[in-house]
């Protein structure tokens, strides 16, 4: 029986938990999605919107806070809401996204919705199934039109019954047309437009006055450049041009007044760092925030979202660094950091007055727990908790671990051990490869894949390889090229690493990745023979030429010179690198995963090494669910999944501290 203490402490309320629960958690607590993924308050704080799933369904929650009244709106034909805005006191917008698009996760479906917060209004605004289709009305309305939409501004100085949004054509190619932008209106989808950017699939950055100043976004090379005009009358111009070695500045933010704009920058010897850009001198100012070791991750804001006060970052393990002193915003995390030691505390939405304002609460063990916190009393109290039945106590802890790679760069990463057994040795590894690979890192963050494992009985070693995002531009790009060649050296450093603390031994060590990770874990065997027991693959790439063939990348001009500068194109490279012309170096039991609906890593690399192995006759593990995309999203075909790795983990390496067979 569960007996709940509520505490306060430092003005906050606090759920304590006496319950009594079983060793390890199951695997269908793992595989199941967050109950509650994201929680904003509206304008005034008199409702919430939470996305939300019941009995298996994804929903759209909307809380009066007043009233203590709840709705919950059911998305279209099984999708669900991707994202959501509050744009006043009582209307939502949000979007909605559909698994069918070869995603781990809902791909937006480009369409625009809206609904009030006691559940009246529900429109769709924008889309390809917009508009009523009755020609007889001389009401304007929303048009069908075959295109995505994003919003890019709730323009909170202007009428807030409308908002910017920003449309991409699908009708222009592979490429895409201009993004174009426009004024729309939230209750009846009737827009007008405001202007052109002057790339495809442009990003903005918004004045306080609703002008769209910065278009960002990445040319047909693929390189990052900016734009800027000084209002909404003027031409855009080159503001920054990036290369495959060169990064640029990256408009953020302006300031409450307009004057500054708030870029990620670098300093001298920094690696990540946040500079104030004059508007009236379009210069560069000395930065307000620096980090040695990462990039920022997002930028701390008043309550009021009214000025930019620090920066979040992830150097490893969570920081908040506040440049502005006495913001209001860290003293909500100051106070509730010192109530829940070991979390790491977010402001994710506040009202407009920033009387009121929700934070998000969680740690490498905890999905997280949302609170409200109060800023006149200066209390909080608990909202929901993102997934109630997840124990921390029962999850393992990741630690930061850096190491030099083979030629002095340093390399960082996360090492999960087994609850209970932090200081154990010997233990058998799984080297867990992250995708992407270029932009993409590992966080100290709640991970169910990682939990599976490590409370099986397996360390967890993660590595945050060069091309790995988060660590400076340099560092991104010393991965360029090397798929098969440094990054995989940085892996394979890694777990040496591994060995020379005691945490495993030879023998008792398998790789395992996903897209660029599950390459890694075939690229790991082959290149690396004696070091790995087994590999597992999962919607992973392994015949390098066919990413300039198959796939969604190559589908567009911009993602084939992104292909050309990142991966290479010298087809005697690509091929000696890739794993399926590797198999005679062989020695490893290898676990394929396949999605049969993955359009960015096509269904072809797995069922060609599948082929292939079934060739040469040599047994392998094979999973293959043709629903799914790049990455398993069903719950039951997650659980079929964490059943069948630690099965082939068992039989390989070993689970809880037992003596694996020696290769």
């Amino acid at each position: 029986m569960e007996k709940r203490i509520w505490c306060a402490v430092f003005g906050v309320l606090c759920l304590w938990s006496s319950q009594l629960f079983a060793a390890t958690v199951s695997l269908e607590d793992l595989a199941r999605h967050a109950q509650y993924s994201q929680i904003k308050i509206s304008a005034d704080g008199h409702y919430l919107a939470a996305t939300t799933v019941v009995k298996g369904k994804p929903m759209l929650a909307l809380i009066d806070l007043v009233n203590h009244k709840g709705t919950m709106l059911k998305p279209r034909e099984g999708n669900q809401v991707v994202d959501f805005w509050w744009i006043n006191d009582h209307r939502v917008i949000y979007t909605e996204g559909t698994q069918v698009s070869g995603w781990d996760r809902p791909f937006a479906t480009g369409e625009l919705f809206a609904v009030n917060g006691d559940g009246s209004g529900a429109a769709l605004l924008f889309g390809y199934r917009a508009g009523s289709g009755n020609g007889n009305t001389h009401i304007q309305q929303a048009q069908s039109e075959r295109a995505s939409g994003e919003l890019v501004d709730i323009l909170r100085n202007g009428d807030r019954n409308h908002v910017m949004i920003a449309t991409n054509s699908w009708d222009s190619g592979a490429d895409g047309a201009y993004t174009q932008l426009f004024i729309m209106d939230a209750n009846s989808g009737v827009k007008r437009p405001v202007g052109t950017a002057p790339l495809r699939n442009a990003s903005f950055v918004v004045d306080n006055h609703g002008v769209a100043r910065f278009a960002m976004g990445s040319d047909s090379h693929a390189y990052r450049v900016v734009y800027y005009r000084e209002d909404g009358s003027q031409q855009w111009q080159l503001l920054f041009q990036g290369s495959s070695t060169k990064d640029v500045p990256w408009p953020e933010a302006f300031n409450r007044d307009d004057s500054v704009v708030y870029m990620s920058c670098h300093g001298t010897t920094a690696i990540g760092a946040l500079c104030p850009w004059d508007v009236a001198s379009k210069t560069l100012k000395a930065p307000v925030w620096t980090n040695d070791i990462t990039d920022g991750d997002t930028l701390m804001r008043s309550l009021d979202g009214r000025d930019v006060v620090g920066v979040y970052a992830m150097p490893g393990t969570p920081s908040a660094s506040a440049f502005v002193a006495g913001s209001d915003t860290m003293k909500v995390i100051g106070a509730l950091t010192k109530a829940l030691p070991g979390e790491s505390v977010r402001v994710v939405s506040s009202t407009e007055d920033g009387s009121k304002a929700v934070a998000l609460a969680s740690s490498d063990m905890d999905p997280g727990t949302y609170y409200l916190w109060d800023n006149a009393t200066g209390k909080a109290e608990q909202l929901l908790q993102r997934a109630e039945w997840i124990k921390p106590s029962q999850m393992a802890s990741k630690q930061p671990i850096e190491f030099k790679a083979r030629d002095g760069m340093t390399i960082r990463g996360y090492l999960s051990m087994p609850p209970g057994r932090e200081e154990a040795k010997q233990l058998p590894l799984v080297v867990m490869v992250h995708g992407g690979p270029f932009g993409i890192r590992d966080d100290w963050e709640y991970d169910p894949t990682v939990q599976v494992m490590a409370t099986r009985g397996y360390a967890v070693l993660q590595v945050n390889y060069r091309g790995s995002g988060g660590y400076g531009a340099g560092f991104e790009h010393a991965g360029y090229k090397e798929w098969g060649g440094a990054m995989q050296d940085d892996v394979t450093d890694a777990t040496h690493w591994a060995i020379d603390q005691h945490i495993t031994t030879a023998g008792r060590i398998c790789i395992f990745g996903g897209s660029y990770g599950g390459y890694a874990a075939l690229e790991g065997v082959v290149k690396e023979p004696d070091l790995y027991r087994c590999a597992i693959g999962y919607v992973g790439v392994y015949d390098l030429a066919k990413m300039y063939t198959d796939g969604d990348i190559s589908d567009r001009i911009s993602g084939k010179n992104y292909l050309r500068n990142t991966l290479g194109t010298d087809p005697a490279m690509l091929a000696a690198r890739s794993p399926i012309n590797q198999l005679d170096k062989l020695k490893a039991s290898v676990m394929l995963i396949v999605g049969g609906q993955d359009e960015r890593v096509p269904p072809i690399h797995g069922e060609s090494l599948h082929a292939a192995l079934n060739k040469r006759g040599v047994p392998h593990e094979w999973l293959y669910k043709s629903g799914e995309g790049h990455g398993f999203y069903d719950e039951k075909n997650n659980v079929e999944l964490f059943e069948r790795l630690t099965q082939f983990l068992d039989r390989n390496i070993g689970s809880n501290g037992a003596v694996a067979n020696a290769p």
